[in-house]
């Protein structure tokens, strides 16, 4: 068994949709260390984030922060620990398009 920690995934989502952060790859597990969300606007801005197990459709059963308001030009950063499985996914949404940068960091075991 491998360890390499790695910078997981970024995005600057360009709309208000979902996005796919990081999704684990096959015969592999991952432990999600930190995410770190900037808002690189003057204005207040919304995110959620979802993790969803095996690529389930992202709902409410599987939100872990949901419209998470970010003060104009101000990082979040959640250190968290997430244990996840092959195919399961992390993805992120930002309630203003163009709005917020989003970093994931943690382990992959293989």
């Amino acid at each position: 068994m491998g360890i390499q920690y790695k910078v997981l995934g970024q995005a600057a989502p360009a709309g208000t949709t979902n996005v796919d952060l990081y999704t684990v790859p096959a015969a592999t597990s991952t432990v999600v260390s930190t995410l770190n969300i900037a808002n690189l606007t003057a204005t207040e801005a919304t995110f959620s984030v979802y993790v969803r197990v095996a690529g389930a459709v992202a709902s409410s059963a599987n939100t872990l922060d949901k419209n998470v308001t970010l003060a104009a030009n101000s990082v979040f950063s959640a250190t968290q620990g997430l244990t996840l499985a092959a195919t399961d996914v992390i993805t992120v949404s930002a309630g203003t398009a163009d709005a917020l940068s989003f970093q994931l960091f943690g382990s992959e075991i293989s």
